[in-house]
C-alpha cells in the first residue's frame, strides 16, 4: 500500500472509530504531503459530494499464528450524515445469530471467516438495514502497534481482569489490575478483549467504544500529532480496505465538519430488544432483526 493511501486510511479510520478527529489530521497531513506552507483548512480537501448517509464497517480480526482463516472479533459500524454533520458509532455483538447470505444462519462474526469483509458487510446490512459503503479491517497486532506508536493511553480499568487461554505462548492471556493506569499496546489489547465477567460481550463492546474515544483524544493532542508518522508506519501492514484514495480524502473532509460533541455510540442489538437463546447447545443472541432495524431508524431520525 502506498504511503499516501496508508495515511488516508488511518485518517479515515481514526475519524470513524475514535470520535471524529481524522479531519484534523487530514488537512494537516494533506498540506504536509503537498508542501503547503500556510495553515491548512477544511477547504484544502475535496468536499464530500452527496446527501446520503455514509456507513463504514470497522472489523478487528482475531487471526492467530498458523491460521489461514479467522472470524471478526470486533464489529463496529460508523454512520455519518453529511447534511447534519452528525455521526453514530455502533458496536455489534459478535454472538448475534443472523442470516448470512449463501450460508445457514450463524453468529455474525463467522461471516468474515466464510467470505471476508464483503460477506461480513452483507450480514451487517441484513441486521441493521443500513447500506455498507466501505469497510476497514485490521488485526490485533496492528492495534497494538498503533497504540504503542502514540505512546499508549491513560485509562481507568474498572475491575481486575484475569483470563488465561494457554495459547500462542500466553500472548492472548489477560491480566490487568483495577485502577487508573497507563496502557501500552499489549495491555490495551487485553482491556478491549476482556469479556469474561457476568456481562460478557455487553460490557466488552462498551469498553471498546470508550477506548477508541480515549485513543482519539490522545491522537488529537500535540504529542499525538508529532507521532503520526510513526503511527502510519506501524499501521501500514495491517490495514485492508475497499476505499480509494479519493474516498479517504473526501471522508476525512467530512470528518473535519463533524461536531465531536454530537457523536453518539450504541450497542447493536440493544439490550431492550435482544433475546438470549440456545442453538445446538451453544448460547447465542437473537437480535430480532426487524425490531433492531426499526430501533436504528428511529434513533437516526430522532438524532440525525
Amino acid at each position: 500500500m502506498k504511503l499516501k493511501r496508508v495515511i488516508l486510511t488511518l485518517l479515515t479510520l481514526v475519524f470513524l472509530s475514535a470520535a471524529g478527529v481524522a479531519g484534523y489530521y487530514a488537512y494537516s497531513w494533506y498540506s504536509f504531503t503537498n508542501k503547503i506552507q500556510q495553515p491548512a483548512t477544511a477547504t484544502s480537501l475535496p468536499e464530500w459530494v452527496g446527501n446520503e448517509r455514509v456507513n463504514v464497517l470497522l472489523l478487528g480480526v482475531d487471526k492467530r499464528d498458523g491460521e489461514t482463516t479467522t472470524r471478526s472479533d470486533s464489529i463496529l459500524l460508523a454512520s455519518v450524515d453529511p447534511v447534519t454533520k452528525k455521526a453514530h458509532l455502533f458496536s455489534i455483538l459478535r454472538d448475534s445469530w443472523v442470516s448470512i447470505p449463501g450460508y445457514r444462519n450463524n453468529r455474525i462474526n463467522t461471516a468474515y471467516e466464510l467470505g471476508g469483509p464483503e460477506l461480513a458487510a452483507q450480514a451487517v446490512e441484513n441486521l441493521t438495514g443500513l447500506t455498507i459503503n466501505y469497510y476497514v479491517v485490521t488485526d490485533f497486532r496492528g492495534f497494538e502497534k498503533v497504540v504503542d506508536a502514540v505512546g499508549g493511553v491513560d485509562m481507568y480499568v474498572e475491575k481486575n481482569m484475569d483470563y488465561t487461554l494457554y495459547d500462542n505462548g500466553g500472548y492472548f492471556d489477560i491480566h490487568l489490575k483495577q485502577g487508573y493506569q497507563h496502557l501500552d499496546g499489549h495491555k490495551a489489547l487485553q482491556y478491549v478483549r476482556f469479556r469474561h465477567d457476568a456481562m460478557g460481550d455487553f460490557t466488552r463492546t462498551q469498553r471498546q467504544r470508550n477506548f477508541l474515544k480515549a485513543l482519539g483524544t490522545k491522537l488529537k493532542s500535540a504529542t499525538g500529532i508529532w507521532k503520526l508518522p510513526e503511527v502510519l508506519s506501524a499501521m501500514s501492514p495491517y490495514i485492508k480496505t475497499n476505499m480509494s484514495s479519493s474516498d479517504m480524502l473526501r471522508l476525512a473532509a467530512l470528518g473535519y465538519s463533524v461536531d465531536m460533541a454530537t457523536i453518539a455510540s450504541e450497542q447493536i442489538p440493544p439490550s431492550s430488544i435482544l433475546r438470549e437463546k440456545t442453538v445446538g447447545g451453544a448460547q447465542v443472541i437473537d437480535p430480532r432483526p426487524d425490531e433492531t432495524k426499526k430501533y436504528i431508524q428511529d434513533l437516526l431520525q430522532s438524532n440525525p
